[in-house]
């Protein structure tokens, strides 16, 4: 069994990993140093330099070294810096980690994971490379798409258990293949009874285990309006960010899960209005023609924490 240890990045009190601010996490293709260039210069918090679909089984070895080399010379302007991995049981994802390594990034993107045991194979792996490259131990850290296969749907709940996992996210296409299903989605738009639990699971999955919770692609990158009314539901429901695949995506779903500055302003009073009336031993009470207590305080502070974060970015 693992255990979960948070860190900070410095003294200066930014948090790592679980806590991180992931509101976007934008693919990049693999070796494509124009798109690098390009999504460098976006508001995306995390960038993922991917090495799986976005790069043939020819080209795989080049674009590894390429993006090893991005690793250790290229400035990231302060975004999350990730790398799809190959999945285990192919040629290429144990190479993939040796290459890498050598500058390592932030995170690894893990698909079509099934298994716990795959994660400890990838966390020892992670542990060898860390020691032969004299990288500080266990500071490279995990987010899982996590159920691309049945199995791994099946099993999601225990994947947090790795102490390298920071978030969990979802996929629906490489799952609608593997069902044999020959679509995700109804034609209105809502996805199918598997994709939505899913979806919940890894959500409920996530937060039970103390990670972030990310929303799966949105693979209509056209269609502007049905993005924001995904990522608007996504973060009702708890998700704190979503996978982006094309840039003109980044500034719709970093807006749907950044607080409005009214919602800062309420989170604000109602915490002012929650001190003043545990002076008077009161944990239940009336802010603005409703009843609140605990769970609106928690909301509350949890708004105001990523209002901070959020600042801070932009500073």
């Amino acid at each position: 069994m693992f255990l979960r240890a948070r860190r900070h990045d410095d003294e200066t009190g930014c948090v790592s990993g679980a806590e991180r601010l992931r509101r976007s996490a934008h693919f990049v293709p693999g070796a494509n140093e124009k798109m690098l260039q390009k999504s460098i210069a976006t508001a995306a918090d995390c960038l993922i330099l991917d090495l799986e679909d976005a790069v043939t089984p020819d080209n795989k070895d080049s674009a590894r070294e390429i993006v090893s080399g991005w690793l250790g010379e290229v400035d990231f302007e302060g975004k999350e810096r990730a790398v799809r991995m190959n999945p285990l049981d192919t040629p290429w994802g144990l190479e993939d980690l040796e290459v890498t390594m050598r500058h390592p990034p932030d995170v690894y993107v893990v698909p079509k994971v099934s298994t716990l045991t795959e994660l400890e194979r990838i966390d020892r792996e992670l542990t060898h490379w860390e020691h032969e490259y004299g990288h500080e131990a266990g500071s490279v850290e995990l987010l899982l798409v996590s159920t691309e296969t049945p199995l791994g749907a099946l099993n999601l709940p225990t994947f947090t258990e790795c102490k390298r996992v920071v978030c969990l996210s979802w996929g629906a296409e490489d799952l609608s293949a593997a069902l044999g299903g020959t679509r995700n989605r109804t034609p209105a738009g809502d996805y199918l009874e598997p994709f939505k639990y899913c979806r919940t699971m890894t959500l409920l999955s996530a937060v039970a285990g103390e990670v972030q919770p990310m929303d799966t692609v949105y693979v209509d990158f056209k269609d502007d309006a049905g993005l924001a009314a995904e990522c608007r539901e996504a973060a009702w429901m708890g998700f704190t960010g979503k996978i982006t695949i094309h840039p003109d995506q980044i500034g719709i779903v970093n807006a749907a899960f950044s607080p409005s500055q009214e919602d800062v302003a309420t989170a604000q009073r109602l915490v002012e209005a929650f001190a003043e009336a545990e002076a008077q031993g009161l944990m239940a009470i009336s802010f603005e023609g409703q009843m609140v207590d605990v769970p609106h305080l928690t909301r509350a502070r949890k708004t105001l924490a990523r209002a901070r974060q959020i600042e801070q970015l932009t500073q």
